[in-house]
């Protein structure tokens, strides 16, 4: 006889919550919880049962205690977000029916207008809600907040964080990999003194990682914004040069993006597009670099080690990273971008280091 599957914590957790496990829909898609869409007893409700994933690497900052309790508190206030419900004593979001605009758009990088219109008025709605009008518990100590308005000093939090738990946590398993690639300690030094300066600018909530995939289209053409576990509260051109950066629009498409975001920003509260033109392209150089240190890890753990090593993805690796490394190169002072048979010698050199250092 054959011996029963292991379920995982968040099968049995949505396997309590249903009173048949045939409409259990999952697991779904996403890096770091394994996620089940329920239906609740006698109803149609959807909700969606999460939870961590095991040994996953977390390269955010994270500002609030819980994702639940930041939508509760911003019912009324944001439109189209996931209801919160409680649910044998758990509070469980709502699941949003629809496609995401990734799926929606397949390859297509241009946002439909109708989209694209409800994604300014997102931004509309999050610049209203300023710090001292959310009531949420947050993670970090009240003496680890930068002042509303601080900029830089909200920036230099988002680089010590990189530092300090992406690239020195993971210095004993990466290190050698990161110095054959170039990069090292003194990259920080180099990308503050290049981050630094920034203008002044009212802080707000921001949602941290609005990209296609957090953006579900209804059937009734509504755009949803889900996934606000990175959200925080900031520099709001910090959000907006997040969301290009992660969006990848055409470059028309980016430049209407920033037009229109300053336009209803500055409507909301003067002052919140403060200095753009000379601060945006600071963030988006902020926001290659850090995506450096966290593709790195990311790119080289998918391959696998030893045994388990996929060849056959290496070459498609090899490309990727020297795409992130060249569009990090500038504000980390990377002397030179790492040649294709350098990154390859690299990768495979650290995966027999590793190998051997486990086996």
């Amino acid at each position: 006889m054959n011996p029963e599957p292991v379920r995982s914590v968040s099968r049995q957790r949505a396997d309590e919550v249903t009173a048949f496990g045939e409409v259990v829909m999952g697991p779904l898609r996403g890096y770091h919880h394994e996620t089940y869409v329920v239906r609740l007893p006698g109803g149609t409700r959807r909700v969606k049962v999460r939870e961590m994933r095991d040994g996953i690497l977390w390269f955010d900052r994270r500002c609030f205690r819980s994702e639940e309790q930041l939508l509760r508190a911003l019912q009324g206030r944001i439109d189209c977000i996931p209801d919160v419900f409680d649910v044998a004593g758990m509070d469980m979001q709502g699941f949003i029916e629809g496609k995401t605009l990734g799926r929606s758009l397949l390859w297509n990088r241009r946002v439909p207008g109708s989209a694209f219109g409800q994604l300014v008025e997102l931004f509309w709605e999050m610049v209203r809600i300023t710090p001292d009008a959310l009531c949420v518990e947050r993670r970090c100590a009240l003496d680890d907040h930068a002042e509303d308005g601080d900029t830089d000093r909200f920036l230099e939090s988002l680089i010590d964080f990189m530092e300090q738990r992406v690239y020195y946590a993971n210095l004993p398993s990466f290190g050698r990999l990161f110095q054959e690639l170039g990069v090292g300690s003194e990259s920080f030094t180099i990308l503050r003194k290049r981050a630094a300066g920034l203008k002044e600018r009212p802080f707000c909530l921001l949602h941290g990682d609005l990209h296609r995939e957090n953006l579900v289209i209804d059937s009734g053409g509504r755009l949803w914004a889900i996934d606000w576990e990175l959200a925080l509260l900031g520099d709001p051109l910090y959000d907006l040069a997040t969301h290009l950066y992660l969006m990848r629009y055409p470059a028309d498409q980016e430049r209407s993006m920033v037009m229109e975001w300053c336009r209803v920003v500055e409507r909301v509260r003067p002052g919140s597009s403060y200095g753009w033109a000379e601060d945006l392209p600071r963030l988006l150089a902020f926001k290659r670099a850090q995506s450096l240190f966290t593709d790195v890890i990311r790119t080289s753990l998918s391959l696998g080690e030893g045994p388990k090593f996929n060849w056959t993805m290496l070459p498609g690796a090899v490309r990727r990273l020297q795409g992130i490394l060249a569009a990090g190169a500038e504000p980390l002072g990377l002397a030179a971008v790492p040649t294709p048979s350098q990154i390859m010698t690299a990768l495979v050199r650290w995966q027999r280091t590793t190998y051997l250092q486990f086996a």
